[in-house]
C-alpha cells in the first residue's frame, strides 16, 4: 500500500520552484514488491529522484522539471 501522507520532508523546500514533484512511502517489504511500478513511472518521464528511510517506511521522490514539462506539453500539440 502506497500511503502519500507526509509525515516529513521528503526533499529541500527548493525543489518545488524546478520541478513538479511526487512523494511515495511505502513499508520497506511493499517497496521490492514494486519494481514494476517504479519501472513504469520512470517510462512515464518521471525520474527517481531520491530514495530515504522515514522511520518504518521507505520514501521515494520521483521529480519532472517545470522545463520537462513544458517540453512534453508542446510535443503533444
Amino acid at each position: 500500500m502506497i500511503d502519500r501522507k507526509p509525515t516529513s520532508p521528503a526533499y529541500p523546500v527548493d525543489w518545488e520552484r524546478v520541478a513538479d514533484l511526487r512523494v511515495f512511502r511505502t513499508t520497506h517489504l511493499e517497496w521490492s514488491k514494486l519494481i514494476g511500478w517504479r519501472g513504469d513511472m520512470q517510462r512515464k518521464g518521471w525520474r527517481l529522484l531520491q530514495v530515504s528511510s522515514d522511520s518504518d517506511n521507505m520514501v521515494a521522490v520521483f521529480g519532472r522539471t517545470k522545463q520537462e514539462l513544458l517540453e512534453r506539453k508542446e510535443a503533444a500539440t
